[in-house]
């Protein structure tokens, strides 16, 4: 399975790229089918069936609307998030759908909208399609969502195989071992390998003017997060504080009287606030590799590019490069998908990937920079994925605030020591697989255990 820096991160909306993203490029992807089918002009009727956590948590995190926009052919990337409550407001009062943004067909949301209490048996996140015409059922697909916006369809879940590209890259690794092997036999940092194994796909000028692209959009997301003030929507009444914290620090006339640390901090924690801020409110934001982790990997870079002397281009790619390899080995090896195995994949991926990207712009040794992750995502093990209410808000805005920081310092710590540790980062990543394995379903973003549960009751 061979996994690009792209398609760890990628261009998208909020909130969740497991719940919103993957939804909505699923249903792009069917009615894609259907087209090249010809027989889009023969539907009468669409229904969606949600299942597992799409179906528990799916209208809090925006489910039933991103797979509505899909079906009128809108793809995460490139669509307005402010057109999409208009464009579902009118749907709802007109019950008619505009298949593939053309084609009116009658959607009755009570009756072709399911909300289904029950799992398919390939991954928690599944969702299925069908479309019937004059006679009948047309045609049905049946698609999971895996986590950071990816998507596999039934033939590919049931041939065990969740990624088809089998590109042959120069320097596959499938194990921290192996990559540190790698690195070792052909005197190579991680950035360099990992920049070797993307021109497979892409020209050196392709892939770094597309990671500048990523991290412009991750500025701009920061930028919205601080324009924004007010209430989240959802209903739990949670109020932005990236606006009010971006002035409190702008007023500073000197750094905190306990030390620069604790203001660098601050801005850490500010940047990250306001990306997860934005997410929550359904903005453009950059999945990385999830959306309920998207605030982690984009604080740490902000933090490094505002207060280092000297910053160029090449930190900004080769931190995505470095962090990119460390969510390579957490996708093949255990999973990102907080549905899977909770916030651990998603929070303590980011927390690694970041600890990694920053260790390697910091000058790290190969061996360091998997220290670095190790040390983020070990503290991040056994960590539950228990949306309040279904949304990507409590405690999700704040864990990542303490996911960034949390990185910074593990990229710190490795880089005070050789590389060495006592526990090995495929042994951290293995573990977070097992733990997620044992992890009972009521913590894996279903909403019904943990805090989720003690909000209600208090």
């Amino acid at each position: 399975m061979a996994i690009s820096v792209f398609d760890l991160f990628k261009i998208g909306i909020g909130p969740s790229s497991s719940h919103t993203v993957g939804p909505m490029r699923a249903a792009a992807l069917f009615v894609q089918g259907l087209r090249e089918r010809d027989v889009l002009e023969q539907v009468r009727r669409v229904e969606v069936q949600l299942y597992g956590s799409l179906s528990a948590t799916g209208i809090g995190h925006g489910s039933d609307n991103a797979v509505i926009m899909g079906l009128m052919g809108e793809w995460p990337d490139a669509i307005d998030p402010s057109h999409i409550g208009i464009r579902i407001e009118t749907l709802r009062e007109t019950n008619t759908l505009l298949l593939d943004g053309r084609l009116p067909v009658p959607f009755l949301w009570a009756r072709d909208m399911l909300l289904l209490d029950e799992n398919l048996p390939f991954h928690p996140n599944a969702m299925t399609l069908v479309v019937f015409g004059d006679n009948g059922e047309m045609h049905r697909d049946t698609y999971y969502s895996v986590g950071g916006g990816f998507v596999v369809d039934e033939a590919q879940a049931a041939s065990g195989v969740a990624d088809m590209d089998r590109t042959e890259l120069p320097y596959d690794f499938s194990s921290a071992v192996e990559l540190l092997q790698l690195c070792k036999t052909h005197n190579l940092r991680v950035a360099e390998l990992m920049l070797a194994n993307e021109k497979t796909w892409r020209s050196e000028d392709e892939i770094r003017s597309g990671l500048m692209t990523l991290w412009r959009a991750m500025q701009d997301c920061v930028e919205q997060g601080l324009k924004h003030e007010g209430i989240l929507p959802g209903g739990l009444n949670v109020r932005r504080r990236a606006a009010k914290l971006h002035r409190s620090l702008q007023e500073l006339g000197k750094p905190n009287v306990i030390g620069s640390t604790l203001s660098a901090m601050e801005w850490v924690n500010l940047f990250a606030l306001a990306v997860n801020e934005e997410n929550a409110a359904g903005g453009r934001m950059v999945t990385a590799p999830t959306n309920g982790a998207a605030g982690i990997i984009p604080a740490v870079l902000h933090y490094f590019m505002k207060f280092s002397e000297e910053v160029t281009e090449a930190n900004v790619v080769d931190y995505f490069l470095g962090a990119a390899a460390v969510g390579i080995l957490c996708k093949k090896n255990a999973s990102i998908s907080g549905a899977e195995v909770g916030c651990q994949g998603e929070v303590g991926s980011a927390c690694a990937m970041a600890a990694a990207g920053l260790a390697e712009i910091l000058g790290a040794t190969p061996e360091q920079l998997c220290n670095a992750a190790e040390i983020g995502l070990e503290h991040n093990l056994g960590l539950t994925c228990d949306p309040v209410g279904g949304l990507v808000q409590v405690p999700c805005i704040e864990r990542n605030a303490i996911a960034a920081v949390k990185a910074i310092n593990a990229a710190q710590m490795a880089l005070r020591g050789d590389g060495q540790h006592f526990i090995s980062l495929d042994r951290v990543i293995r573990t977070m697989r097992d733990t997620g394995a044992d992890m009972h379903d009521k913590y894996k973003e279903t909403s019904r255990g943990g805090l989720a549960v003690s909000a209600v009751e208090c």
